[in-house]
């Protein structure tokens, strides 16, 4: 996300009462359901994102709207969980990282290693993030039609649904080469002014899933040659992020590399993952 943030409204101002309580019960339960730490420092957001979904059911306290999802309300607990994901992705972002994915990728193709490479965004957000893998892997094979499969998962429906759709704002590409431009994305025209869309061919090389990184197995296939699980464990405390990274390695190739956030720190996790390059890390059993 980015842009001005509106200034916090004042407790007296507020259309709905929220009290110490109802934010207690707001962090216990987002952390509960998606293993996300939320300090003093973020009750002001909380109240913003969560007024919104008050006013859509028309409830009057946070009290009545909290024991709504803790009764069971499936449909409106994952509304809560979209509702407080904080998703903020472009393309390319960290653009060493999708320099050294295509340099791995040129690397494997003719070594008679599987025909097919497997990569995985693990939040993918919006989808930024695994059409820049697909990008990086037709400019390694140059082909549109690379041997690659893409999984892109994320605990947010809301954003999954944008990222399969592969429509954005022009602005999202401005910054990009116009060789990468003309050869990846469609520029909309008339209505679709001021839009583009992925061409069909990066969307069939990724499938789209939701996943909660708290659950304690992945329906995810194995041998990953590239993992992306980048900016997201920063809103996990450090025996969750070592509960995550410990399934993680599970889908890791032995060769596979993880790639992680600038601002993540693994050296709790040392017996599981090991630096092989600028916020790269391969399994500790299979050294650079």
């Amino acid at each position: 996300m980015s842009g001005i943030s509106a200034l916090p409204v004042p407790p007296q101002e507020r259309e709905f009462a929220f009290h110490d309580r109802d934010f207690r019960r707001v962090c216990e339960l987002i952390h509960r359901q998606a293993g996300i730490s939320l300090g003093p420092a973020k009750r002001d957001m909380v109240y913003g994102r969560l007024s919104r979904r008050l006013r859509v059911l028309r409830l009057d306290s946070f009290r009545t709207y909290l024991d709504r999802i803790e009764s069971g309300d499936e449909g409106e607990m994952q509304a809560f969980v979209n509702a407080l994901t904080t998703n903020l992705t472009s393309f390319f972002r960290e653009p060493h990282h999708f320099e050294r994915l295509e340099e791995e990728l040129q690397a494997r193709a003719g070594t008679g290693r599987s025909p097919v490479s497997r990569l995985w965004s693990c939040a993918a957000s919006t989808g930024e993030e695994p059409y820049s893998m697909a990008i990086s892997a037709c400019e390694a094979f140059g082909s549109l039609q690379p041997p690659v499969r893409i999984l892109a998962t994320d605990i947010d429906t809301q954003v999954l649904s944008v990222a399969a759709r592969g429509i954005y704002p022009i602005e999202r590409i401005a910054g990009l080469p116009e060789t990468l431009v003309r050869r990846y994305f469609l520029r909309g025209t008339g209505a679709q002014a001021g839009q583009c869309r992925v061409r069909p061919q990066l969307q069939a090389l990724l499938d789209f899933r939701p996943l909660n990184l708290l659950l304690p197995r992945y329906p995810v296939e194995r041998d990953m040659m590239a993992l992306f699980c980048r900016n997201v464990m920063i809103y996990f405390d450090k025996p969750t992020q070592r509960s995550i990274l410990g399934r993680l390695v599970e889908h890791m190739a032995p060769d596979g590399i993880l790639y992680t956030g600038h601002s993540e720190n693994y050296l709790h996790a040392a017996d599981l993952i090991q630096p092989c390059g600028r916020t790269l890390y391969r399994r500790a059993e299979a050294r650079p």
